[in-house]
């Protein structure tokens, strides 16, 4: 073979080669790939256990958050895509500027979303927390419940000492008598009854609406809008299956958060969570625990919840 010859084979072959390797390059982008947020008990553990992650045309990549404010940072960073949010979280993230909207909604009995004090704690009433320590998580559904415990009890925010910790913290100062009660929600409540470490002082129930939400960042529904849909509709078949299979459930999803079994069960069948379509009613109801952060001096301005929604999710039946 002659010198030209070879050269002009090596010319070929160096032009051919991106056409031999942008196919297999192009084929290995087109798959998206969905950064899911996640809270303890969770939705993992719901479309895990009802194997409902089958024929996904796309990659989940999971990352687990202790409370709804980790998770509101990591919404705001761009780390994560989506995720599940009460609907007092919320709130706090979309007044602090963060671009989401929430795209799907759920309601739960509230019992579970409580202020907890030790067994043996003195305190009988929500009136018997003027001028008690009470630890949560700013901004969150634990925070939400003790306002309105005090306010259902005729007491101001500021007749009662707010300690904002984190739930671990929060469950260990409360156990060492650090705070007196420690405003929280499921599955920490049923984890803190099933052990014996508290008892509920007030439960939620005509204090929240236990709506809670799956938020989408704006830049997630720009760009993953369908995958974004076809994730919401996996999770609202995984809620219907999970009650119509209440032991299994139970069990996978107190293996897969960690949790005692009769922890998990119990914080299950008392949610008895439903997911709903985002109407009039919702966004009223929505409207309101708003208005009340701002009568509680927690947003600095009315916050109209209106345009933080996008009801272009449909749920299926």
């Amino acid at each position: 073979m002659t010198t030209s010859r070879r050269q002009f084979l090596r010319q070929a072959a160096t032009l051919a080669a991106p056409s031999i390797l942008l196919p297999t390059a192009a084929l290995a982008q087109a798959r998206p790939v969905l950064k899911a947020g996640d809270q303890k008990g969770g939705l993992r553990a719901l479309l895990e256990a009802a194997d409902a992650l089958k024929g996904l045309s796309y990659d989940i990549q999971w990352t687990e958050f202790p409370a709804a404010a980790p998770l509101a940072e990591a919404l705001n960073a761009g780390a994560v895509d989506c995720g599940p949010i009460g609907d007092a979280p919320a709130i706090f993230t979309l007044a602090a500027g963060t671009r989401i909207k929430l795209i799907g909604a759920n309601q739960s009995d509230p019992y579970g979303t409580a202020v907890l004090v030790r067994p043996d704690s003195p305190l009988k009433t929500a009136a018997d927390l003027k001028g008690k320590s009470i630890g949560t998580n700013r901004g969150s559904i634990g925070h939400f419940v003790a306002l309105k415990a005090l306010e259902s009890a005729g007491l101001k925010p500021e007749d009662a000492n707010i300690r904002f910790l984190p739930p671990a913290d929060t469950k260990l100062a409360l156990t060492n008598g650090s705070v007196d009660a420690w405003a929280t929600w499921e599955p920490y409540t049923a984890m803190a009854e099933t052990s014996g470490h508290a008892r509920v002082l007030v439960n939620g129930r005509g204090l929240s609406a236990g709506l809670s939400y799956l938020a989408a960042t704006d830049a997630a529904l720009a760009a993953k809008r369908a995958v974004l849909a076809d994730f919401l509709q996996r999770v609202v078949r995984a809620q219907t299956w999970s009650y119509q299979h209440v032991p299994d459930f139970s069990a996978t999803l107190a293996r897969i958060i960690g949790i005692a079994p009769e922890a998990a069960r119990l914080q299950f069948e008392r949610r008895r969570t439903q997911w709903r379509t985002i109407d009039a009613a919702l966004i009223a109801e929505q409207q309101r625990t708003a208005d009340f952060y701002l009568k509680a001096g927690l947003l600095k301005q009315r916050l109209d919840v209106r345009t933080t929604f996008d009801t272009s999710f449909a749920i299926a039946a």
